[in-house]
């Protein structure tokens, strides 16, 4: 069995009709039909049906989401796609790493591919939602790829990955992205508050934590539990800085 409903794929702020329907055809094309928009440029899709051949199914069952937190609330893993092969503190996966990848994540629950919008692509931020980065290998004539092009690349390789064997009846599914960054949020404040994080730059070493916790591969219930801890310590260092 593949990758089938656990895929999810997120395109991030996407301004062209026409790629839209390219990437319903081509998740038709492999057998994949959970997209979802994210912070999208426009909202005036109604030309995407033109060339959504067969992608009709893909484009009714489309959920837009605000932001790309939002857009992977439900998922355990994403993968974000760049054309940059230097990334700060990130090594570049190979698709076929990635794709392996989100197969074997896959097993815990929801996963997502995101491809960024036509423009300019996904930001050191976006990039820093999701817990591995790909490149497709391109030419230095043009390294970039269009949007649908990439998705057809990555899309065929995830129709012939084959998923692992599901996980036992009595394992936890995995801590959903929107737990994480719930968590994340909290820990923020916490640390902050314990003048622990730089409050001039804290996102370095907070996301360096957050990367942390998703290679962590924690269950659902794991996530909640460090989320009250944090809660329970944010309320503590309240009471100590208000004490006399």
């Amino acid at each position: 069995m593949g990758l089938g409903e656990q895929l999810t794929v997120v395109l991030h702020q996407t301004r062209s009709p026409d790629n839209l329907g390219a990437v319903a055809r081509v998740m038709a094309n492999f057998g994949f039909f959970r997209l979802v928009l994210s912070d999208p440029a426009t909202y005036a899709f109604r030309g995407a049906e033109r060339l959504a051949v067969k992608g009709e199914r893909v484009l009714e069952r489309m959920a837009v989401a605000r932001e790309l937190p939002e857009a992977l609330s439900e998922c355990v893993y994403a993968v974000g796609t760049t054309s940059r092969t230097q990334l700060k503190g990130r090594i570049p996966l190979t698709p076929e790493q990635a794709v392996r990848r989100l197969a074997e994540e896959s097993a815990r629950g929801r996963v997502a591919l995101v491809l960024g919008g036509e423009q300019r692509g996904l930001s050191d931020a976006d990039l820093a939602v999701c817990a591995d980065v790909l490149v497709i290998p391109t030419g230095e004539v043009q390294p970039s790829m269009n949007l649908a092009q990439a998705a057809a690349v990555l899309l065929y390789l995830c129709g012939r990955e084959e998923a692992p064997p599901a996980l036992p009846p009595e394992s936890e599914p995995g801590a959903r992205m929107g737990t994480l960054s719930a968590l994340g949020a909290r820990m923020n404040e916490v640390l902050l508050a314990s003048e622990f994080l730089n409050p001039q730059a804290p996102e370095h070493v907070l996301r360096e934590m957050e990367r942390t916790l998703l290679r962590a591969r924690l269950s659902q219930r794991e996530a909640e539990l460090w989320l009250s801890a944090f809660k329970h310590l944010g309320r503590g260092v309240k009471r100590g800085a208000s004490a006399p």
